[in-house]
């Protein structure tokens, strides 16, 4: 291949890759345009600015780092780090895949873990979840709920609540249903639901209904307060997926580290 050649199939290269780069920005953009900011999204979209502009100024950047050996050294050691948390991110990826894949083999008490509600009505995400557990429940007519989930400051009723008036439409008898409505977090779910457990006399599994992502995490919680369980999950809609799953990185560290 000729100079001319090489120099052709670079620049293209550096064009798909900046290409693929303002792509993924704005896969992560999207769900700002919907209020949902976190950790997700930010390092998302910071990553992919990074690199969208390495591709674009590549050549005055070939040339720093060619050039000055303290700007090499520093270099080598941001592609050393980034290479370490690609793996661990590639690890901790194929755990949420395995954790949000363990259906229980028969009936079980149902934890149904509480998301945003507007107004008094579930988000998205959470009437995901609530027609996930529904499906559950219409297939295991013996098994127990505990809809799990306080009432933020901008919510007009408890997630529990909101839960618990859906399932109930569905045909969920409420004598099924038991309530826990103060948690404001993961780790207060499992926590508190255990007590409600307790409360009424129910042991054994419990099977998490959680969005997919969530369920690695859950399923720590779980193994902390010695509660064997399942998981069945909700399928995440595809615009909210890589910001999720992403922050759910953030989150598993922090369990693993600190929880």
């Amino acid at each position: 291949m000729d100079t001319a050649a090489k120099g052709a199939l670079a620049r293209a290269c550096l064009i798909f890759f900046a290409f693929l780069s303002a792509a993924g920005f704005a896969v992560f953009l999207v769900p700002v345009s919907a209020g949902i900011i976190n950790i997700g999204n930010a390092a998302g979209m910071f990553v992919c600015a990074a690199l969208f502009f390495l591709v674009i100024f590549w050549n005055r950047f070939f040339r720093l780092v060619s050039e000055h050996r303290v700007i090499r050294v520093i270099f080598i050691a941001i592609v050393t780090i980034a290479a370490v948390l690609a793996v661990l991110a590639a690890v901790i990826s194929a755990f949420m895949i395995s954790a949000a894949n363990r259906p229980p083999d028969g009936d079980t008490t149902v934890i149904v873990l509480g998301c945003k509600v507007k107004g008094e009505e579930p988000s998205l995400m959470l009437r995901q979840r609530i027609m996930t557990a529904y499906r559950f429940l219409d297939q295991n007519p013996s098994a127990m709920c505990i809809v799990s989930g306080g009432q933020g400051s901008d919510e007009l009723i408890s997630e529990a609540e909101s839960m618990k008036r859906v399932l109930v439409e569905q045909g969920i008898s409420e004598d099924r249903i038991i309530m826990e409505d103060l948690s404001t977090g993961t780790d207060e779910n499992i926590s508190f639901s255990l007590e409600k457990m307790n409360e009424y006399g129910i042991s054994g599994s419990v099977t998490i209904v959680t969005n997919d992502f969530h369920q690695l995490r859950a399923k720590l919680i779980a193994d902390k307060y010695g509660l064997e369980s399942y998981s069945v999950s909700a399928r995440t809609s595809l615009w909210l997926l890589p910001t999720y799953w992403l922050r759910e990185w953030f989150g598993v560290c922090y369990q693993v580290l600190l929880g």
